[in-house]
């Protein structure tokens, strides 16, 4: 069996909070809407790709908990492989509370590991089978197991999709490894401290990245492709909920690739994507298929029909 995609990570569970303004200490908010959404950067990747019709698997761990096994059946209600999704015993599920309010538009997350957090997958977990059948390898971060199954992927002809959030000295030992670095506005920072921002793509492409693309929120995005440099204006919405924004924006990424678009028109597709899903609490919910969001993109509407089916089922809960 061959894959478009195969992520690696810990997925976590989160309980999404949308509020008016943020409580102050002492006080009180009420809720204006709550909503149970399966979390993680490359697991909420994985699912945007999967609205777009990639074909994805996922390797990791969860724990023996209601959460993990939340996470695994929303992943397999995604048509995403979880034969590799290894449930640890007496370990726990990573589980988030995320708190949107709508004056400063910003969210807050509050995370608890649990008192037996789970393990990360070890090096002799990875399935050879599949990391070696994918067309993109999927990563967050770079440690002993996933810079193995990096090497693992490669060898046998898979691109390396790395989502750079947050910055860790390490990392740069991996840049010649990975094929696509799509980073957020933390890590340029970290790596560069300043705005000359085509001479760092472009000099971060030399090290081995064949594109580069950095997200920058309400600013858009820019990169480096082999067309060149780029850079692209935010799609403008009514935001109710930014969390996974970044997550939605590298699954819907590696979507267009699959699709043949050049890197600016892959970078176009995701932030529409990232931009219709910020218009609904989570950072799932509001991931559009590929009806909706080509709508979008030609139209400026968003047909919510489809989508509002996907707000009641997460509405349910852990259930």
């Amino acid at each position: 069996m061959h894959f478009d995609i195969v992520g690696l990570e810990s997925p976590c569970v989160d309980l999404n909070i949308n509020v008016k303004n943020f409580p102050t200490p002492d006080g009180g908010e009420r809720v204006l809407e709550s909503s149970w959404q399966g979390g993680g950067k490359v697991a909420t990747g994985m699912i945007a790709a999967a609205r777009l019709h990639a074909k994805g698997a996922f390797i990791g761990t969860v724990g023996d908990d209601s959460y993990g096994e939340f996470c695994r059946r929303d992943f397999e209600a995604h048509g995403i492989d979880t034969c590799h999704l290894v449930k640890r015993e007496k370990e726990t599920t990573l589980f988030d509370v995320v708190v949107s309010d709508k004056k400063s538009m910003g969210r807050s997350i509050l995370y608890y590991p649990g008192e037996a957090p789970v393990r990360f997958m070890q090096v002799e977990e990875l399935p050879d089978d599949y990391l070696k059948n994918t067309t993109y390898f999927y990563i967050s971060q770079i440690n002993e197991t996933t810079l193995e199954a990096i090497k693992r992927a490669k060898s046998a002809g898979a691109s390396i999709v790395m989502d750079a959030d947050n910055y860790s000295p390490g990392d740069e030992e991996a840049f010649g490894l990975i094929d696509v670095m799509i980073g957020s506005e933390f890590y340029y920072k970290a790596l560069f401290g300043n705005e000359d921002y085509e001479a760092n793509c472009r000099s971060l492409r030399e090290k081995g990245p064949n594109i580069v693309v950095f997200t920058q929120g309400s600013k858009g995005c820019l990169g480096v492709g082999e067309e060149g440099f780029f850079t692209l204006p935010a799609y403008q919405v009514e935001v109710v909920d930014t969390v996974g924004a970044g997550d939605v924006f590298h699954g819907a990424f590696i979507a267009g690739l699959l699709q043949g678009y050049t890197t600016k028109e892959t970078a176009r597709l995701a932030s529409a994507v990232s931009a219709v899903k910020c218009t609904r609490i989570g950072g799932r919910a509001g991931i559009p298929d590929w009806e909706t969001v080509r709508e979008f993109m030609e139209t400026g509407r968003i047909d919510y029909r489809e989508i509002e089916e996907r707000i009641q089922y997460y509405k349910r809960g852990l259930c």
